[in-house]
């Protein structure tokens, strides 16, 4: 049977990649609310990770990370690729990231949730922050002298304590409202930041913010922002928060 000739063209989406952990089961349905198919061609590929968050397993994805970029589709072009995990970008460190992975697949750029909110704190002028980890000591310790070593203050941190991420994705918005509640109630901030890609946040932030007077920040809201950032779609999305009504 002789083939009927077609033509082929590339879509005039911008395409996104993006590295979520095996067990994280909150950062692609929230990347795919912000940019539904209409924004962009949004790739996913899953990192292999354990289900502990401890140093150890975080920096141990240095390995699997060119593993799960490898998996991605070979596209003509990628606008940006982003590893989605606030402490393993944290611990193994952004420019380490950005090289796993353009050694693995071109992109004209690469981001994390780490970087991402840096860039955001930038934006909104948030010099002292309150954070909110559901780490243990040993990642959220970490984490803070990260932030402060890149000249932010962070006065004021909690944590909920847990090892493992399927406790992390079910961590309750009321949970979570009342621990940034008690953040921002001791006073000594002008932001908050509620870490982890598998912590769900984004419908909490909105009321957050209008309550305490705050920006209120969010691993997938930043990361999120920063993507659409760097793909010059921060105009053509929906985000979520004062960080995306913040003049750039």
């Amino acid at each position: 049977m002789p083939p009927f000739p077609s033509q082929t063209a590339e879509p005039p989406l911008p395409r996104l990649g993006v590295l979520v952990l095996e067990n994280d089961e909150t950062l692609e349905e929230d990347l795919r609310r912000i940019f539904p198919p209409t924004t962009a061609r949004l790739h996913i590929s899953r990192v292999a990770s354990r289900a502990e968050l401890t140093p150890q397993t975080l920096t141990a994805m240095q390995s699997t990370i060119p593993v799960a970029a490898d998996l991605l589709p070979k596209a003509p072009h990628y606008k940006v690729i982003g590893y989605g995990c606030t402490s393993g970008a944290m611990m193994i460190g952004a420019d380490q990231v950005r090289r796993l992975i353009t050694d693995t697949l071109p992109a004209d750029h690469v981001t994390d949730p780490f970087t991402a909110t840096l860039s955001a704190l930038k934006t909104l002028k948030i010099q002292r922050l309150g954070l909110l980890t559901p780490y243990i000591e040993s990642v959220a310790r970490p984490l803070q002298h990260a932030f402060e070593g890149n000249g932010v203050a962070v006065p004021q941190t909690l944590s909920f304590g847990e090892e493992r991420e399927a406790r992390v994705a079910r961590i309750t918005a009321q949970s979570i409202t009342q621990a940034t509640r008690a953040l921002a109630g001791n006073g000594q901030i002008d932001g908050v930041f509620l870490s982890c890609t598998n912590l769900q946040t984004l419908d909490v932030i909105p009321r957050l913010e209008d309550e305490l007077g705050l920006p209120v920040l969010s691993s997938n809201q930043t990361f999120a922002w920063h993507i659409a950032r760097l793909a010059g779609l921060c105009e053509g999305v929906q985000g979520i928060g004062r960080l995306w009504n913040a003049r750039l």
